[in-house]
């Protein structure tokens, strides 16, 4: 297939620059991929659509804050984006202006923080910070900043609004967006209708906004992320199907774990290792049965994910109906419930 099949118009005034509060008052589109039926409702709704038959697997990553400002010699600020963990205190970075920063450069941040350049590679830095993970983490939290898309221009008033409710184990340089529509109060209505909650992890690194290049989509180069699903939740996650319960991915990462840890034969398997499986029309789907996700940029690997679950032509049809409609776009922005 080609990269234009999956290219639309967009209005950047639906593009949403803030998130809706509360979290849970997103549009929500229902669409039934069988029989082609678009609804709209409020996302709080999702509720009437889960039964005890049920489940919904989440991402329990956390993102950290990866965006850090230093003053050269010249107090020129440069940025150093944290992008990937390589050990306790080395990271794979992005910087810019890159030029300014070239190998053995110490660089000295506020609370005690220092760094020196080990490799170059144009724009990519690896980093060697004295400080280990644990503290690592606490000096950031301070003195970064939450790394917000690029296509978002405002500035978010309280960082916790790019968290999900849930989020656990840092390492994420973007949200699990999907999930940015519950809140704690719509998940205990949901746990109390006897639904299912599983959560498993990938940490969203800067591959996530790489842009598909090639004009055949096989010919792309899929980035890659790290994942774990955790033995219980495994056996607990095959018993579900073997009773066949629905399993509900919310966003596009908790299906990338699913569908990389599940086998032919339709069981999961318990793993942590990168994946970098690239979903697009005709993918054989094999545990996903229905999905909560957001609405993605145009010629995106996250849209042809979504085209291969739900059929293009119905996602075509969906997408035109959002933007008539005035629903608000990518990770701010509202959601999609899709089932078969």
């Amino acid at each position: 297939m080609q990269l234009s099949d999956f290219n639309y118009t967009l209005p950047e005034e639906l593009i949403a620059q803030t998130p809706i509060e509360p979290r849970d008052h997103s549009k929500l589109l229902k669409l039934n991929s069988t029989t082609w039926e678009i609804k709209q409702d409020k996302f709080y709704s999702i509720i009437d659509n889960l039964s005890e038959n049920d489940v919904l697997v989440l991402n329990k990553t956390r993102v950290i804050n990866a965006r850090l400002h230093w003053k050269n010699d010249y107090w020129r600020v440069v940025e150093i984006f944290l992008h990937k963990q390589i050990s306790d205190d080395t990271w794979d970075c992005l910087v810019f202006p890159w030029k300014k920063l070239k190998p053995w450069r110490k660089i000295i941040f506020k609370f005690w923080l220092e760094a020196e350049i080990v490799s170059v590679t144009e724009a990519w830095r690896i980093i060697k910070f004295n400080k280990w993970w644990i503290q690592f983490l606490e000096i950031i939290e301070k003195l970064g900043e939450i790394p917000l898309p690029p296509y978002i221009k405002e500035k978010l008033k309280d960082s916790s609004r790019y968290q999900t409710v849930w989020n656990e184990i840092e390492w994420s340089v973007a949200a699990p967006t999907a999930s940015l529509h519950f809140t704690e109060e719509l998940l205990e209505k949901i746990k109390q209708k006897w639904v299912k909650i599983e959560k498993v992890l990938l940490h969203v690194w800067l591959g996530t906004f790489m842009e598909v290049k090639t004009d055949n989509i096989l010919e792309h180069n899929m980035h890659s992320e790290y994942i774990e699903l955790e033995q219980d939740v495994a056996e607990r996650l095959n018993q579900y199907k073997k009773d066949w319960k629905r399993i509900i991915a919310v966003g596009t990462t908790a299906i990338r774990v699913l569908e990389t840890m599940s086998k032919d034969d339709g069981t999961i398997e318990s793993w942590s290792k990168d994946t970098d499986i690239f979903i697009y029309p005709w993918y054989k789907w094999r545990f996903v049965d229905a999905m909560i996700t957001n609405f993605h940029l145009p010629k995106s690997t996250l849209l042809m994910l979504v085209a291969s679950f739900a059929w293009k032509e119905n996602v075509d049809k969906a997408y035109k109906y959002a933007v008539d409609n005035k629903f608000r776009f990518f990770s701010f922005g509202d959601a999609m419930f899709i089932e078969r």
